[in-house]
């Protein structure tokens, strides 16, 4: 069951007094402290990824009243260097009219000057585009009195949902694709054109997905309607990505490669964003000023309901990632500003791998590691994570990252979670998709932030969460076959939040 059901059943659930949701939430084990989080409460997607005059902002659906998905307003943080977060005003919430049920997600563009936030306004069950224009310092918004601009799904087609935005300046004009559906095919991505932003031509249907080219349970199905669309350029490919979304279910992230023309988008292969699935989704973009294509994506949570309630908060926004195209493939890898971070530097001796050993120096559940490998066809290397290590060396948890070398260049990443927790309640599902391994070399980089975990390897992400019962510190590593350590490297991660923060700053 994905987080928004759960959150479904508590949307009634009556709010929580302001210090004590804080106060659960700074004090609970499992809260990240060097990743981007609410001050309490409800998050989800990211929204307006964006640098504005330098300063890098992030908004994101939130709910300032409890950890479930209710009253959802737009929060705010701002950075200079992608790392350090300031927690701005809240920039919209539900008022009488298009968005009195909620200020759903959306995106800032720059309008001659003018920040202007598109964004879905959802009342009466149903969300359309609404509009609303800011201060030069981002802090105020005021919504447009014509809201909703667009008053209707396209004319004739029978959609499940219509929502989320990408919007982009292309000939002198604004283009923007909304997430949707046709019912009965498949997920959809309809675009629109417009002089001012508040008077949209419907051009017709950018893509239209097909549901049934993949078994519902495979982690490349397209689902019945596409969530969070963006389309952006990489390399020598447009990229169209999506979320996949069925009846309330947040299934997971997928993308286009292919060419945009005119008014479509012709595709080429259809590829997993992140092997984490549903813990890497609503994935938004945009470029700096510097020219980096930078990604956010929202983790949800993976233990129960009462165990969400009791910690006072509710999602994590993954680190900036930089998005390249490597050989027709995205490829990603966290901001270099995240070494900043960094401390008490240790060195790993380089050696061949064999039986398991313990790090020695080498613990913590707030980490960064970066290992350089050689793998012979036919080997594998583990890499055990937050192990509670008993006296006779077994371990009573573990979250364990694998990697398997299959030879011909092709490798699995697979993260394990079968024993990274004895709460009966955690999500503990395997996740795994393919690496390029060429000539054996593996460039692994992981980050462990308590119950938020992101792995790179070569390039490709998995991103999950893990939530340890005995608080278990250790990191070992394994092999099978012949498995050189060529380089590695560790480091503790310091936090990025002053206590105490507040719900409306």
């Amino acid at each position: 069951m994905t987080d928004l059901i759960q959150a479904n059943a508590g949307r009634n659930a009556s709010p929580q007094p302001q210090d004590e949701l804080v106060a659960l939430a700074e004090a609970d084990r499992h809260r990240p402290r060097f990743h981007f989080v609410s001050p309490a409460g409800w998050l989800n997607d990211p929204n307006g990824v964006a640098q504005w005059n330098g300063t890098y902002h992030l908004f994101y659906q939130y709910n300032p009243e409890g950890p479930f998905h209710g009253n959802i307003m737009w929060g705010h943080a701002s950075s200079t260097n992608l790392v350090d977060w300031h927690d701005e005003p809240v920039a919209l919430e539900p008022s009488a009219g298009p968005d009195a049920e909620g200020c759903w997600s959306g995106v800032l563009v720059d309008d001659d000057g003018v920040p202007t936030l598109i964004y879905s306004g959802r009342h009466d069950g149903v969300e359309l585009p609404c509009v609303a224009v800011g201060s030069p310092n981002l802090r105020t918004w005021s919504k447009l009195p014509e809201n909703p601009v667009i008053s209707a799904p396209p004319p004739g087609v029978d959609v499940p949902a219509f929502r989320d935005h990408c919007v982009w300046k292309q000939d002198g004009k604004w283009r923007q694709v909304i997430g949707s559906g046709v019912s009965g095919q498949g997920g959809a991505a309809f675009l629109y054109e417009s002089a001012d932003l508040r008077n949209w031509t419907y051009l017709g249907p950018l893509l239209v997905g097909n549901a049934a080219a993949q078994e519902p349970e495979a982690s490349d199905w397209q689902g019945t309607m596409w969530e969070c669309v963006d389309l952006f350029r990489s390399g020598t490919r447009d990229i169209l990505v999506f979320s996949a979304w069925h009846e309330g279910d947040t299934r997971h992230p997928l993308y286009w490669t292919g060419t945009y023309t005119g008014d479509t988008f012709s595709p080429y292969s259809l590829l997993r964003l992140d092997y984490g699935g549903r813990f890497f989704y609503a994935p938004q973009s945009f470029e700096d000023q510097a020219g980096r294509r930078i990604m956010f994506g929202w983790l949800q949570e993976g233990r129960g309901e009462s165990a969400v309630r009791a910690a006072g908060w509710s999602g994590v926004m993954s680190l900036p990632r930089i998005t390249e195209e490597v050989q027709g493939e995205l490829s990603f890898a966290p901001v270099a500003e995240i070494a900043s971070l960094r401390r008490d530097h240790r060195s790993l001796t380089p050696r061949s791998l064999g039986t398991t050993e313990i790090l020695d120096g080498v613990a913590g559940n707030q980490l960064d590691l970066e290992l350089d490998l050689e793998l012979e066809p036919g080997a594998g290397f583990r890499l055990g994570l937050l192990a509670a290590v008993n006296s006779d060396g077994s371990t009573a948890e573990e979250t364990v990252v694998e990697v398997g070398y299959d030879g011909d260049e092709a490798g699995t990443l697979r993260l394990d979670r079968s024993t990274s927790s004895l709460d009966p309640d955690v999500d503990a599902e395997d996740k795994s998709g393919p690496v390029p391994l060429a000539g054996g070399k593996l460039h692994l980089r992981v980050l462990v932030d308590h119950s938020a975990l992101e792995i790179f390897a070569n390039g490709k992400p998995l991103t999950a969460r893990v939530y340890p019962s005995l608080d278990g510190d250790a990191i070992r590593l394994s092999a099978t076959g012949t498995v050189r350590l060529r380089k590695g490297d560790a480091w503790r991660m310091a936090g990025i939040f002053s206590n105490p923060r507040k719900l409306r700053p």
